[in-house]
C-alpha cells in the first residue's frame, strides 16, 4: 500500500464490549454491543454504504440546487446463513431527496438518479467494496506480548 492509498482507523478497547475508534484526523466515535447507545459494528457498515453513497450525491445534486430535504435510510436484515456464519443480506439505500421549484431544482431533479446510478456503479468506494467481495485479513501483530 502507498502513502497516498492507504486508509486507516484504529480501534481501542475501553471496556468489555466498548471501543473507540479513531481516525488519523483526530475524530472519534464509541463503537459496542449495542447495549448503550454506540454503534454496533453492523450499524457502521450500513452507516459506511449509505454515508458513502449520499456524499457522492450530495456533491453531484447540490452543485445545481440545494435540497430542501436529504435523508438516506439504510437496511439489511442479519442472517445466519447455510454454513452456520453471520452476514447481512438484502442491504437497501433509500433516498429522499427534494428540491426547490424553478429551473436550478429541475436540474438537480434531473441529476438524481444518473447520480444515483454512478456512485453505485463507480464512485462508492464503501459499497463497491462490499459487492465485489474483498477478501479480509486477520492477522496478530508481531512481536505483541504481555505486558
Amino acid at each position: 500500500m502507498s502513502e497516498d492509498t492507504l486508509r486507516s482507523v484504529e480501534i481501542e478497547r475501553t471496556s468489555v464490549g466498548n471501543y473507540v475508534v479513531r481516525n488519523v484526523r483526530g475524530g472519534s466515535m464509541s463503537v459496542g454491543t449495542g447495549e448503550d447507545g454506540s454503534f454496533t459494528p453492523v450499524e457502521l457498515l450500513l452507516a459506511a454504504i449509505g454515508g458513502c453513497t449520499a456524499i457522492d450525491v450530495d456533491h453531484i445534486t447540490s452543485r445545481r440546487a440545494e435540497p430542501t430535504r436529504f435523508s438516506v435510510e439504510v437496511t439489511g436484515d442479519k442472517i445466519r446463513d447455510e454454513a452456520g456464519g453471520n452476514r447481512m443480506r438484502n442491504l437497501r439505500v433509500e433516498f429522499t431527496v427534494t428540491f426547490p421549484e424553478g429551473a436550478d431544482g429541475d436540474r438537480a431533479r434531473e441529476a438524481l438518479p444518473r447520480s444515483l446510478q454512478q456512485s453505485h456503479e463507480r464512485l462508492c468506494t464503501v459499497s463497491r467494496t462490499v459487492e465485489l467481495g474483498t477478501p479480509v485479513s486477520i492477522v496478530e501483530a508481531a512481536g505483541a506480548t504481555e505486558d
